[in-house]
């Protein structure tokens, strides 16, 4: 059924899918940059809901500001204003399901705005599941290279052309040089689940490392011959691993 929630104005498109034998566990998905909440079965998130239904937990999907079907363009999108999405739907769960328990998943982008989150929010987050966890966003901005973008980091200009049909705003990269991710997140001391690709091209394998250093009850996975997307053969193990984890 549909989730959507309003944001400064925003409509974010959601979409809430209850278990058919609750155990009291809300999860709230997060997708990465440029993508999507899903919306064809292949899609990581679809998958994950499907298998985390099947075993009690009911799923919140959503697309952030300027992606999938939410109001916004592509252009204003930032993490911190992600995080503020984030925040938003979280406390429309709250508010509107009640659960015992709320998990964050997080795969990409949507990783450090989940990780961010939980750390702002780490009374009311029960388990954080963060997948190839694009917290190197920081560092391709200090050095000047984002996602195939070239720029001068102490100069970045309006706006940036990342594809034929999307448009990255500097504001994007001035933010992202200065964001406290692992500061924030190490505020959540519950359990952690970390899933990384060592054939990762995107985001090092050193991203998730560096938040098994600073939490205190993190598990980390590194998959060998995964990608970014964690598609292929690694699909399965990240199903497997994610619901294991999150399965009271």
């Amino acid at each position: 059924m549909e989730f959507n929630v309003k944001r400064d104005g925003l409509n974010l498109a959601g979409i809430y899918e209850p278990a058919e034998h609750p155990n009291g566990t809300i999860a709230i998905l997060m997708h990465g940059f440029t993508g999507n909440r899903g919306y064809d079965a292949s899609a990581l998130l679809v998958q994950l809901a499907t298998r985390l239904r099947a075993v009690g937990v009911g799923t919140v999907r959503f697309d952030f500001n300027g992606h999938g079907h939410s109001d916004g363009a592509f252009v204003d999108m930032t993490v911190p204003n992600e995080i503020a999405d984030a925040q938003a739907v979280l406390a429309a769960v709250q508010t509107r399901l009640a659960p015992q328990h709320i998990d964050l998943l997080g795969h990409s982008q949507g990783g450090v705005v989940a990780s961010m989150l939980a750390g702002y929010q780490a009374d009311v987050i029960h388990k954080l599941v963060l997948m190839a966890p694009a917290a190197t966003l920081k560092d391709d901005a200090i050095a000047g290279h984002t996602r195939g973008l070239v720029y001068d980091p102490h100069h970045i200009p309006a706006t940036l052309p990342l594809s034929d049909s999307l448009t990255l705003g500097g504001f994007y990269l001035r933010t992202a040089q200065l964001l406290p991710i692992y500061e924030t997140a190490q505020a959540f001391t519950g359990p952690v689940c970390l899933i990384h690709g060592d054939a990762d091209q995107i985001v090092d394998p050193l991203a998730s490392k560096r938040y098994h250093d600073v939490y205190q009850h993190s598990v980390y996975h590194l998959l060998p011959g995964a990608s970014h997307r964690l598609d292929g053969q690694a699909r399965e193990t990240v199903l497997d691993l994610a619901t294991h984890f999150i399965q009271p």
